[in-house]
């Protein structure tokens, strides 16, 4: 054991106080940058959470999209092969757009898809087959846009064209689909021609 002489042991005590001042002062010190790095961590952690939320919304407003799409994609298909299935003569298009038929609009007025409340029960046809994860089943409409009368050239008979003259009769088919929300709306259009026997 050490022998503590008097001249050793006055510094010695003065050291001590020293330390046990700038403890006391660290303390406090060593609190407060503690709190502060509590601070940024939760700072971080709501903002990553925040991250998080917004791109799980993206996503599901993506998926709706694409469900949209799909059953409006699905509603223009089964139109098409309903005009070829049931050739329509121009007679059942209407104005009032009864069974989904519709003439066009003159030029300079609103398009019949965008009339509100067209999209209801009488005035297009909703697919036959459902959908699954949709707010509202896919509808359709046809409308006749025109006749065109087609001659043929006269050297391509029997090369595929069996006659010189065809009439053609132009439809335009237009699709709305709904994805799980009924905020996400797709319409999609297609010109169709079909051939007069």
């Amino acid at each position: 054991m050490a022998i503590v002489r008097p001249s050793n042991f006055a510094s010695a005590l003065h050291a001590g106080a020293r330390l046990q001042a700038l403890s006391t002062a660290q303390k406090g010190i060593a609190l407060f940058i503690s709190l502060v790095l509590l601070l940024v961590l939760t700072i971080i952690g709501v903002s990553s959470v925040q991250t998080t939320s917004l791109e799980e919304r993206m996503a599901r407003n993506a998926h709706d999209s694409v469900l949209a799409f799909q059953a409006a994609e699905m509603a223009l298909r089964q139109a098409e092969e309903w005009l070829i299935a049931n050739p329509p003569e121009t007679t059942d298009f209407s104005n009032n757009g009864t069974g989904g038929l519709w003439t066009a609009a003159p030029f300079g007025v609103t398009p019949r898809w965008e009339t509100g409340g067209v999209w209801g029960a009488a005035t297009t046809v909703e697919v036959p087959v459902t959908v699954a994860n949709v707010d509202s089943q896919p509808r359709y409409m046809v409308e006749f846009l025109a006749t065109i009368d087609q001659t043929a050239d006269r050297y391509e008979v029997g090369r595929g064209y069996p006659i010189l003259n065809e009439t053609i009769n132009i439809f335009r088919v237009t699709a709305r689909g709904v994805g799980g929300s009924d905020t996400a709306q797709v319409l999609l259009q297609s010109s169709f021609g079909l051939i007069e026997n």
